[in-house]
């Protein structure tokens, strides 16, 4: 594959995995509005948020079998399209119930996004190239969290919360045409013959059978789980607790997701010199240990805004050298059946961290504390997952790259 292809399918396969998150990180700066707006508690407006991550985890377990047996594009086109849909209807709904039903369906359709691209990297390329790809896919990845925060809160000055929904369905239109005109289909008729739902159901027994790939999707899961709980509960904190201007607050997070994205453009270098085991067990560590300085901060009584943006920005540079390159790991040894493997993936990365966000939310009181404790304990979590898992010797083929 040339220079200019790689990078131009890396800057599709991206932006179409940023689709769904926009839908995210552009509202986050509303959730206060929006709970004022619709009469609702922290709770249900926190609900709106994590149904949409239940819907973008279980839609993936469908859409990957499915481009494993008709080709990737066709679950592309199905999944925008039911995307820009429900995205209206979130613009128009008139109560938190139906936003929260409607985001719902809005994450169903996201999933095609999220499941679908990981499948074409792993279709064109495995190993070192595999990771220098997912890194520049997540590169492209970084715009949502990076502008799209400071995109929302200048769409809610002007139009207010329902605007960011016209936007993102906008977007949707967008990501068809790319599909439409850009994007070539990476897994031929001939490679689909032995795809069936039957053939699915197999491989989604076999996966789970694989305590190796399992182990390497949850280091990801639990360490994805800290930046999940920080999504849901960011906005209140540094709005409502500190104090900031919904602006104010876009650049806070977008900071730290340019930390966490540029630390990603590194991997492939740190992976071809130090093997990708080795970057993945010292970044998850080193992560560990900065959200428990944190959370030791918080629990002994500190409470400066500072502290809390500064050790996040550390983490988050850290997650961008172990979430990319446990996904290649996990993909690495299942190419024949990488649709279902990616969406297995995906699927049990997004319901641990909502999983993680509805229990971090019984303890939500708009205070850091319980928030910094979610975090902290989702990273420890992924340190010893990452020591189990590849401290064996079925990880030593991978030490070098």
């Amino acid at each position: 594959m040339t220079s200019s292809r790689f990078f131009r399918i890396a800057l599709v396969l991206g932006l179409l995995s940023a689709i769904g998150p926009f839908a995210i990180d552009m509202y986050l700066p509303a959730l206060p509005e929006i709970g004022s707006s619709l009469d609702a508690a922290i709770g249900p407006v926190q609900m709106s948020l994590t149904v949409f991550f239940i819907a973008l985890g279980v839609g993936q377990l469908l859409y990957g079998p499915v481009s494993d047996m008709v080709g990737r594009k066709p679950p592309l086109y199905f999944g925008l399209g039911l995307f820009a849909l429900a995205s209206i209807g979130c613009a128009l709904a008139t109560d938190i119930e139906m936003l929260i039903a409607l985001r719902f369906v809005q994450g169903l359709g996201a999933a095609a996004g999220m499941a679908i691209p990981r499948a074409v990297v792993r279709d064109l390329h495995t190993g070192n190239e595999a990771a220098r790809l997912m890194s520049l896919l997540m590169l492209v990845f970084s715009v949502s969290p990076i502008l799209a925060p400071l995109a929302g809160s200048a769409v809610i000055a002007f139009t207010g919360w329902r605007g960011v929904f016209w936007v993102v369905s906008v977007a949707a239109v967008i990501g068809l045409a790319t599909i439409a005109s850009v994007l070539k289909e990476t897994r031929p008729a001939e490679e689909r013959v032995e795809s069936s739902l039957g053939s699915a159901l197999r491989a989604y027994g076999v996966l789970l059978r694989d305590t190796h790939y399992l182990g390497l999707v949850f280091i990801g899961a639990f360490a994805m789980a800290g930046f999940f709980t920080y999504l849901a509960n960011s906005s209140f904190v540094m709005i409502d607790h500190y104090g900031l201007s919904p602006t104010v607050y876009s650049v806070a997070f977008g900071v730290n997701a340019a930390a966490f994205f540029g630390a990603a453009q590194l991997n492939g270098m740190l992976c071809e010199r130090f093997g990708i085991v080795r970057v993945v067990k010292t970044s998850v560590t080193a992560c560990g240990l900065v959200m428990t300085a944190m959370f030791l901060y918080y629990l002994s009584g500190g409470d400066r805004l500072a502290v809390l943006i500064v050790l996040y920005f550390i983490a988050s540079a850290l997650m961008g050298f172990v979430i990319p390159t446990t996904s290649v790991l996990a993909l690495e040894q299942h190419g024949a059946i990488a649709g279902t493997a990616s969406a297995l993936l995906g699927t049990l990365q997004m319901l641990t961290g909502a999983v993680v966000m509805t229990v971090v939310g019984l303890f939500t009181d708009g205070r850091p504390l319980p928030m910094v404790a979610g975090m902290a304990g989702g990273a420890l979590i992924a340190v010893l997952l990452a020591w189990i898992t590849l401290g064996g010797r079925r990880s030593t083929r991978y030490a070098a790259g």
